[in-house]
């Protein structure tokens, strides 16, 4: 799956004004998840749920902490704290339990302190000494729940928010003036709320039912909001959040989260308590007499923070709550060391200076007002910006323990003052309420700005606010994925404007935008085209040059051409609207990384990967200083960076951002939610290229589990889902399955697309896929064809996907063996990515690398190499230097090189794909197991079989660990293991693992699949050597009818097939129907192939022989010399196939008498395979036995003999002991020994041949016939 575009901010009609009214609203739900900074959890074996002491002693750890979890089990306690996220948790662990369970949670970043409770306290203490985070051995719940709200209160003083600077100490000076983005978001809600008139009988109202329902089973604290509900009056704000109650530690969270319903919900109680301390201040302030006087604040700091707050020495940091000081500094000082004992805390002791003069925040002396009026209290009101000072040890042996001066400053951050006056601005509006709404949309909190929009349209109100009203729904809808409803609340908006607006006026800009961008989304880019024109055309007449929503119409007309492939049109918008957006607004606004990111996005598409990156950096960079830590454009910039890493082959790297996306978007929303959807199915993708695809499986359908609980049957997000898993299990071999999922996405995007969407292509295209992998080429081709049919309809003429399809086409062509059609499809596609893409792009790469793949089918090695050289080239400057995509090209170049015979180079670059991939990918990943199979390939057709072995043993391990019992290649595993031991003469080993293979495939394939075609013959050339000819006869023919029925009359396999069938006539001395099977396929490899194609000398060469046994040996020779004739041309002067042919002809001629011509053929034949092959080789024993056989008939023995034990020496070694070829040497032995007289020696050769003979061969062989008669003869001389 793609990365999800980042949008296009929204545009909305902004009228101004700076009036305010109540708005009539009902009360926001209370959050489910955690609404405060800690939670409780009491762990205990004997727990009773049931009982009234249970009940008493949870409510009074209620009163203490509301949110109280209980376990039996200690492992559950330890996946419970495993996967919190912000808050502090406090663990309360009875005294059997607590030696078990401590050792596991003590390190635990959220576990802030342990309790033990126990009866026996002494024994306890002996023990826990080594355990900091322990805060107490207690034997009553009232001595825990004191300490508790002593933890509780030290966990608050802890948690205010604070902004630091975001940057290390080398960076420039003027960048120490920086401050984080929660402090701008926090600062324009503050405004706004302080702006806004509030009506504190509903406010309130609302606010005790919000709570009321957070503290539902917690009667101590519905208690304080019954007071709080009949008692609360604005002047007494200061004493309620001095209180120990809800008001303090939950809005301080909201503020530390940015968590936009309580904001709201407390905006009255932000507006009254701010205003009680500026009242307080303007009167003290005259006190002061212009002089700076000390306060003191004691805290502890996550070591996180503290880090951060080392960096920003000289530079600013903000406490982003209201803040909470003392005159007193040795009550200050105990409050931070409250903190020590917790290893992952710093003790702080802040020591401030207030400079009346330049303060730009209120604060006050809140003594009298205070609900504890004993402390020397100074509040702060929020937002207060200190310059950072000394930062020095308050004990040299303690390094948890600082102090830290600080000056309170009207300074701030310069950049970050005009992002505020910028987002401040955009967040326009005739009153408060509209504002808050513009606000939550920039701060992306969708679902509480469709409750607030909601609420305003049921408010009086004109046509130019409604038609604002529902421009911004439809886009929450948009952000929301509903998208049929976010296109009928702009048509309502867009209705509105058309009887309230004249023709021209910018509001039909916005909505013609809005509506475009929601096509746009759809897939529908004409129709989202000439949205975004009309939009276009009225700013273009109404707006100056540099007007920020030029920018907006020109970066959405970018997007539809960058959706429509046309790449340097969609380049040409983008910079127009950087261009504008670099000179009017500040460096740093997010409507500047919008622009980055789309560029981004676009060299993305263009495989100009790196230039992508470089974007999508800088718009991360942009997003980090700007956004709340848990913005979605925050996850959609990790997203995007994750998914250029994934392209570029970096999957570590792209799922550690994917997990970012993902962290953020668990943290904002709910479980259910279709973004973390989206998430999972990144995850997913990565794990599914790794060949991790259990782990992608379950990724995809956590995926699909959300979208199936809160997505319409036929949401087009399930689709993809169903999709994706498809596209797992045709990787798993499983194809019915795959085609399943493929068929369930098909059937969505048919019901709710148009008929010319470019999905329904992709659709046809993935199910055309699984057909052509199941070798059903006509309904691959249909399949692919409609895909191609849509595109070209849809599109323009030279769109990369129409590319796409082309290849997909090509590919069933090649796989059909109609290589011209396959060559055709593949050069229309590479037309098309030489005009649209760069010359380097991956997509060119692959081009070469398909129409090589052609050639080397059609045995045109050199054309391939150079093609491959080609993609091989691109991919070398562009990929990195151990991407997945370089292993497969270099796969492929030593593919070329071995069907060359140029083995040795083979080798080469099978090793160094398996060097990429042994580097990158998980040690049992597929394309290890297809490294390992070509390079044991190699070493079977050097002769060194224990080598091949090894190779293929190693890829089978991989398959049967990660595939099902049943995959097809297990069974290709099968069949590779079983041609060596084949070649090994161990015929019995051959057959049970090409009967294992052909097990699997009558089970999971058709019973007319061309694999089950290769395993009968397989097994057919088994029982050719073991001479049992019939079988091998009845299993060859059940290839060719396989191959009959799936292939077309002229294919290339029929030919091998008709080819094999003419070797077993021949050996069976059916010489005419040998001849007649060998003419069919040479007939079609004359019709089918180039004059010089290989196959073509492999049919001269099988006719050759036929004559040769036939006895006419000039036919033969003729024959021969016309495959030797096509080898020399084509292949490399030392192949392997010329040293065969040089042997066939020698023996031509040594049959003929003509033995030194023969003698001459078979030397040829020789030097090559010295040259070429290991010397232990068992080509080379055959080409020994032959030259000795001419050396015999010439009478020179002794050359004979020398011949004949080399070749004994090398199948001794490298054959089984029953090896038939051990056999034929001692045979040849025999004979020779009894030319020259030596009957002893003549008889133990002959014997030890029959032995074999008999062992391998039926009874009535015509070998075990000579062999005993042979034997009868020297037995007589003896």
């Amino acid at each position: 799956m793609a990365a999800r575009k980042a949008q296009e901010n929204f545009d909305s009609v902004f009228s101004s004004g700076a009036s305010d009214t109540s708005l009539t609203r009902t009360a926001l739900s209370a959050r489910q998840h955690m609404a405060q900074n800690y939670l409780l959890v009491w762990v205990d074996e004997s727990i009773d749920e049931t009982s009234k002491n249970y009940e008493n002693t949870l409510t009074q750890l209620r009163a203490a902490v509301n949110d109280v979890t209980m376990y039996t089990q200690p492992d559950e306690c330890i996946k419970f704290l495993g996967k919190l996220n912000d808050e502090k948790a406090f663990v309360i662990i009875s005294d059997s339990l607590g030696q078990h369970l401590v050792p596991e949670i003590h390190d635990m970043p959220k576990l802030d302190a342990i309790y033990i409770f126990c009866d026996n306290i002494s024994y306890q203490q002996q023990w826990i000494k080594n355990w900091k985070k322990i805060r107490g051995v207690h034997n009553n719940i009232k001595d825990i729940c004191n300490a508790l709200k002593r933890g509780v209160r030290q966990v608050n003083q802890d948690s205010i928010p604070i902004s630091f600077l975001a940057a290390d100490n080398e960076m420039p000076s003027e960048n120490l003036n920086q401050l984080e983005p929660n402090y701008m978001y926090t600062q324009i809600f503050k405004e706004i709320l302080l702006q806004m008139e509030h009506d504190h009988k509903q406010a309130i109202k609302i606010l005790a039912v919000y709570y009321r329902e957070f503290y539902h089973d917690n009667i101590a604290k519905l208690n304080i909001i019954d007071e709080f509900e009949h008692n609360y009056r604005p002047e007494k704000a200061i004493w309620w959040y001095t209180r120990e109650s809800f008001t303090f530690e939950i809005l301080n969270r909201a503020l530390q989260t940015l968590d936009t319903d309580i904001i709201i919900n407390m905006g009255f109680f932000i507006h009254d308590l701010h205003q009680q301390i500026y009242q307080l201040h303007q009167q003290q302030l005259p006190n002061y007499h212009d002089k700076s006087f000390l306060v003191y604040r004691g805290q502890g700091l996550l070591k996180s923070d503290f880090d951060k707050l080392i960096k920003t020495k000289g530079g600013l940091m903000s406490f982003n709550s209201f803040l909470s000081t003392s005159t007193d500094e040795d009550i200050s000082r105990l409050f931070a060391e409250s903190s020590s004992g917790n290893p992952d805390i710093v003790e702080i002791l802040f020591i401030m200076t207030i400079d009346p003069r330049v303060s730009s925040t209120p604060f006050a002396s809140i003594g009298t007002v205070s609900y504890y009026q004993t402390e020397e209290e100074i509040l702060l009101s929020m937002h207060t910006v200190f310059r950072v000072g000394a930062i020095k040890k308050m004990d040299k042996n303690n390094d948890q323990c600082y102090q830290v001066d600080l000056q309170l400053t009207a300074d701030d951050d310069d950049q970050l003052r005009q992002l505020t006056k910028s987002l401040s601005k955009q967040a326009a509006g005739e009153t408060g309420w509209e504002r808050l709404g513009s606000l939550l949309l920039t701060t992306g909190h969708f679902d509480t700005a469709e409750k607030l929009h909601k609420l305003l349209l049921e408010q009086p109100s004109n046509d130019n606010e409604k038609a604002r009203y529902y421009n911004n729904l439809g886009y929450i809808k948009q952000n929301q994925s509903a998208f049929q409803q976010a296109l009928e609340y702009h048509k309502i908006a867009l209705g509105i404007q058309d009887k309230a607006l004249p023709t021209n006026h910018p509001g039909f800009a916005s909505s013609y935008n809005n509506i475009g961008l929601v096509y746009d989304i759809m897939g529908d880019y004409l129709t989202a085209l000439s949205f975004y024109e009309k939009a276009l055309g009225i700013r273009e007449k109404t707006l100056p040059a540099n007007h920020p929503e030029l920018a907006t119409s020109y970066g959405n007309i970018g997007q539809v051409y960058h959706s429509m492939g046309e790449y340097s049109k969609a380049l040409s918008f983008y910079d127009k609207a950087l261009g504008i957006r670099e000179i009017t607004l500040p460096a740093n606004h997010p409507d500047l990384a919008n622009s980055y990111n789309n560029i981004g996005q676009l060299y993305d598409s263009m495989g100009e990967y790196l230039t992508a990156l470089s974007f999508h950096e800088k718009a991360l960079g942009i997003r980090e200083k700007t956004l709340p830590a848990n913005h979605p454009d925050l996850a959609s910039a990790y997203n995007n960076i994750g998914c250029v890493y994934d392209i570029m082959g970096e999957y570590s790297k792209a799922l550690s951002f994917y997990e970012k996306a993902l962290a953020i978007r668990k943290k904002n929303l709910s479980a259910n939610h279709p973004e973390l959807a989206t998430c999972y199915s990144n995850s997913a993708l990565v794990y599914d290229k790794m060949g991790e695809y259990s782990k992608a499986l379950s990724f995809y359908e956590k995926a699909l589990g959300i979208q199936e609980k809160t997505l319409p049957t036929n949401h087009l997000s399930l689709a993809t889902s169903y999709n994706n898993i498809g596209c797992v299990y045709d990787n798993l071999g499983e194809y019915s399955k795959a085609l399943s999922f493929y068929e369930k996405a098909f059937e969505i995007r048919e019901k709710t697309l148009p008929a010319n969407h470019p999905d329904l292509a992709t659709s046809y295209s993935n199910i055309g896929s699984v057909y052509d992998i199941m070798e059903e080429y006509a309904k691959a081709l249909s399949f692919h064809e409609k895909a191609l049919g849509i595109q070209e309809k849809t599109l323009p003429t030279n769109h990369p996907s129409l590319a796409t399809s082309y290849n997909n086409i090509g590919c069933v062509y090649d796989h059909m063996r109609e290589y011209s059609k396959a060559l055709s499809f593949h050069e229309k596609a590479l037309g098309i990515r030489e005009i649209t893409l760069p010359a380097n792009h991956p997509h060119v790469a692959s081009s070469y690398n398909n129409i090589g793949l052609v050639y080397k089918q059609m045995g045109e090695y050199s054309k391939a190499l150079s093609f491959y050289e080609k993609s091989l080239a691109i991919q070398e400057k562009t990929l990195s230097a151990n991407h997945p995509d370089l292993a497969t090209s270099y796969n492929n170049t030593g593919l070329v090189y071995d069907n060359m015979g140029e083995y040795s180079k083979a080798l080469l670059f099978y090793e160094k794909a398996l060097a990429i991939r042994e580097k990158t990918l998980p040690a049992n990943h597929p394309g290890l197991a297809t490294t390992y199979n070509n390079i044991g390939l190699v070493y079977k057709q050097m002769g060194e079989y224990s080598k091949a072995l090894s190779f293929y043993e190693n890829a089978l391990g991989i398959d049967e660990k990660t595939l099902p019992t049943n995959h097809p290649n297990l069974a290709t595993s099968y069949s590779n293991i079983g041609v060596v031991y084949s070649d090994m003469g161990e015929y019995s080993k051959a057959l049970s693992l090409y009967e294992k293979a052909l097990g699997i495939q009558e089970k999971t394939l058709p019973t007319n699949h061309l694999s089950l075609a290769t395993s009968y013959n397989n097994i057919g050339c088994v029982y050719d050597n073991l001479g049992e000819y019939s079988k091998a006869l009845s299993f060859c023919e059940k290839a060719t009818e396989i191959r009959e029925k799936a292939l077309p009359i002229n294919h290339s396999d029929l030919a091998s097939a008709y080819n094999n069938i003419g070797v077993l006539y021949r050996k069976m001395g059916e010489y005419s129907k040998a001849l007649s099977f060998h003419e069919k396929a040479l007939g079609i490899r004359e019709t089918n192939l180039s004059a010089n194609h290989a196959n073509l000398a492999t049919s001269y060469s099988t006719i050759c022989v036929v004559y040769y046994d036939m006895g006419e040996y000039l036919s033969a020779l003729s024959f021969y010399e016309k495959a030797l004739a096509i080898q020399e041309k084509t292949l490399p002067a030392n192949h392997p196939d010329l040293a065969t042919s040089y042997n066939n002809s020698g023996l031509v001629y040594d049959n003929m008498g003509e033995y030194l011509k023969a003698l001459l053929f078979y030397e040829k034949a020789l030097g090559i395979q010295e040259k070429t092959i290991p010397a232990n080789y068992s080509g080379l024993a055959t080409s020994y036995n032959n030259t000795g056989l001419v050396y015999n008939h010439m009478g020179e023995y002794s050359k004979a003999l020398s011949f004949y034990e080399k070749a004994l020496g090398i199948d001794e070694k490298t054959r089984s002991a029953n090896h038939l070829s051990l056999a034929t040497s001692y045979s040849n032995l025999g004979s020779l020994y009894y030319k020259v007289k030596e009957y002893s020696k003549t008889l133990s050769y002959l014997e030890r041949a029959l032995d074999i003979f008999e062992l391998s061969l039926p009874s009535d062989h015509p070998q075990l016939r000579t062999v005993k008669q042979r034997i009868e003869i020297v037995t007589q001389k003896l």
